[in-house]
This record gives structure tokens, sequence and C-alpha cells, in this order.
């Protein structure tokens, strides 16, 4: 759609999962919101959030970057991408007995739909989906990361 430079696969992942963690998990179930990986998980969101923020700033405000900016924007996921990522599946993880005991989100049958759906596969179904998409996300920041600093040095 041309809204962001990132391919689709990259983007939609990354904003499904906050979503996903934020209010289908962190808002819809309180129990999660106190457990130790909430800290892990807003420190490696908000350490990326930060520095891509800056990088895009400087590269906006300045038309460059400087070099060190571009390294951690481009080097800080090897250590927060994987930390982030396990305490969101930890999360979703913790929250499946409050899921399935407060039915939040649930729609049984009958209805005038004729249709179900319940919140507690969706949750299982995200935790398989981390299975495949987080080797998928990771080793596309490894190719930009490549690329990124590949270009830098030819500059």
């Amino acid at each position: 759609m041309g809204l962001v430079r990132s391919p689709i696969t990259a983007t939609l992942p990354q904003i499904g999962s906050r979503l996903f963690l934020v209010w289908g998990i962190l808002w819809s179930f309180p129990e999660t919101r106190t457990h130790v990986l909430v800290s892990s998980l807003l420190i490696s969101w908000s350490i990326t959030e930060i520095i891509r923020y800056s990088f895009f700033g400087f590269k906006e405000a300045f038309g460059f970057t400087p070099s060190w900016l571009l390294w951690l924007r481009y080097s800080t996921f090897l250590l927060l991408y994987p930390t982030g990522i396990s305490s969101e599946v930890g999360l979703i993880y913790i929250a499946l007995p409050f899921i399935k005991a407060s039915e939040n989100y649930c729609i049984r049958m009958p209805n005038t739909w004729n249709s179900s759906f319940d919140f507690f596969y969706l949750a299982i179904v995200a935790l398989a989906i981390y299975v495949p998409g987080s080797p998928h996300m990771y080793s596309y920041m490894l190719a930009q990361r490549k690329k990124a600093l590949a270009k830098s040095k030819t500059e």
C-alpha cells in the first residue's frame, strides 16, 4: 500500500502482535499485568522504539543519521527481539488459564449467526504463529542489518 517501506510480511506481524498483547492480553486480562514478563516486554519495546524514532527523526530533520545511531538501529534487535518475543509468548501462555476461565470474547451457539468463536483457541493459534513467525522476523532484520551496515561502509 506504500504507507511504510517495509513489506507487509514484516509490518503486519509486528502490529498484530502488539495489538494482541496490549489489548487482547494485558488490557483484557488484568491478572497478567503484574507478571515480571511485562517489564521485560516494555523494556524491549521501549528501547526499540526510542532508537527507531531517534533514527528516523535524525534522518528527517538533518537528512542523515550518525553512524552510532545507524549501528544501534540495526544491531540492538539482536538482543531485543528474542527478549521481546519471549516476553510476548510467555504472557500469552500465562494468560491462557484466565482466558479459558473468563470466556471473554467467546461466542457460543446457538446464536443468530449460527457460528461460534473461542478466544482461548485464538490465543493458541497466536502462540503457534510465533513458531514460524519469529525466525522469519529475525532473519528479515538480519538481512536489513547486513544491507544497511554494508551500505553505510560504502558511503
